[in-house]
């Protein structure tokens, strides 16, 4: 496409229309951590059940990842965030009324497919939609619509305690807190479902379809120039070639293909941005503050204010990703998060016997996880996803992502399901947890300088 005035109102109408899918991920995945204390308590879970209830969603977000390109393909884009919108209502719904801890993962689960589909489709709808030049910056808009949806979470996870006193109490009539947190994720489902439902299908969706008259359509409003030759391109690289399935992935991993490196380094991006454990800041952030003698206000309020700068530091890597590159910011995130990670896992190493940090050595492990929360999000937590949605050719796109969605919320469940396991009574303890984050972020340095080519500016047919 021409980078002469493109229809940019349009643009990023479509781009933050799908992009409140990326909303409701962040929102879905976090609202738990200001509610996971409470639900121990009214349920009297054990750290097992706990760990279930937090991690069982991410299980079927894996789920939903896995056949959300098969729906996507099917079906369309449009039709694939509808049916996520859904999902996200039924679970908000039920999340709030459960009768005991497990009712309570069942809804959490019929939520984590919803996040599943969006954490899929998003990324694939922005890149078929997104001209090449401006294609990592609203790419990136999936990422800042995360980061929104977890600061809205917490932020109003902190206000709802304010008013309540504390997350067990309750609030109005026979309602406790904790519940009022998973209903308010009720207004941006229905969002969701009213955007999703406005927007126009994927040009390439479309033309793979047969809908070409649909697709110049849908091409003229984002860049009136040239749509016959953007017609004829994507047509090209659809020609002569099978319908995808899922053997087809199976004979990349195997090496009987030539683009297997591609797949292998798109399992790795997902797999490493997990490892490095930045969701147990974002899931048990409350709890963990909690455990090492942050009052439950103050833990509270720690936890929106690391997910503010989380905001912040993704807007940044908009800014910059177009700019410098996905491999650059790729290896200034992992160095950073190498060094944070590390500064962390001496001071909870130093932690009485009470799991307290001594004065100085809470201020410097609070700054270091802000710090590392800094180069995490402005770098691996937005350019992971716009990486995942242009890497792969037209043929394979979906199917790809689909693999590598699987890959990352299967790291993400081992990530969160293992975390109060590991930190328990019957744990390894906090330090040691966080050296395991720590070696993760160090190898992350070796894989992107050796497996990771950059893909700054190009187009999707040409990948």
């Amino acid at each position: 496409m021409s980078k002469d005035n493109p229809h940019m109102g349009h643009i990023v109408l479509i781009t933050l229309s799908a992009a409140i899918g990326g909303f409701l991920f962040g929102f879905d995945s976090s609202v738990i951590n200001g509610a996971n204390g409470a639900l121990k308590a009214h349920f009297n879970a054990t750290d097992y059940e706990l760990a279930w209830a937090v991690s069982l969603a991410l299980i079927s977000a894996a789920i939903g990842a896995f056949f959300a390109g098969r729906i996507a393909d099917a079906f369309g884009r449009v039709r694939c965030m509808l049916f996520a919108s859904d999902l996200f209502l039924i679970s908000a719904i039920g999340s709030g009324i459960p009768f005991g801890i497990s009712d309570f993962i069942l809804w959490r689960v019929i939520g984590g497919f919803g996040i599943g589909m969006a954490s899929i489709i998003a990324p694939i709808y922005i890149a078929e939609t997104a001209p090449a030049h401006l294609r990592g910056r609203l790419g990136s808009m999936q990422q800042f619509a995360i980061v929104i949806g977890i600061f809205v979470a917490l932020l109003s996870n902190y206000l709802i305690v304010q008013i309540a006193g504390a997350a067990n109490n309750t609030i109005i009539g026979s309602v406790k807190a904790w519940q009022v947190m998973f209903w308010v994720e009720i207004i941006p489902a229905v969002l969701y479902g009213y955007a999703a439902w406005k927007l126009p299908e994927s040009p390439r969706y479309l033309i793979h379809k047969g809908f070409t008259d649909q697709a110049r359509d849908v091409l003229a409003k984002i860049n009136p120039e040239g749509v016959e030759k953007e017609v004829e391109i994507i047509q090209a690289s659809f020609k002569n070639k099978k319908q995808p399935k899922f053997t087809d992935l199976l004979e990349i991993i195997n090496g009987r293909e030539r683009i297997s490196p591609i797949l292998w380094a798109g399992l790795g991006l997902a797999i490493l941005q997990q490892l490095v454990g930045i969701n147990v800041i974002f899931y048990y952030g409350t709890m963990l503050w909690q455990s090492v003698g942050f009052g439950e206000s103050d833990a509270f309020l720690t936890s929106v204010i690391s997910s503010a700068v989380n905001l912040v530091m993704t807007v940044v890597a908009i800014l910059l990703i177009d700019k410098i590159g996905r491999k650059p910011l790729l290896l200034i995130g992992s160095i950073g998060m190498a060094v944070t990670l590390s500064t962390l896992t001496i001071c909870f190493m130093s932690a009485g016997a009470d799991g307290s940090l001594p004065g100085m050595a809470a201020v410097i492990a609070l700054i270091a996880a802000n710090l590392y929360i800094t180069f995490f999000a402005a770098t691996w937590g937005p350019v992971m996803w716009v990486m995942l949605g242009e890497m792969f050719n037209n043929r394979i796109r979906t199917i790809a992502i689909a693999i590598c969605g699987l890959a990352q919320w299967f790291a993400n469940f081992v990530v969160t399901w293992t975390f109060p396991v590991l930190t328990g009574k019957d744990g390894i303890g906090v330090g040691p947890t966080y050296a395991i984050y720590s070696f993760f972020a160090i190898f992350s340095i070796f894989f992107v300088a050796k497996f990771i080519k950059e893909t700054k500016g190009k187009e999707l047919e040409d990948m």
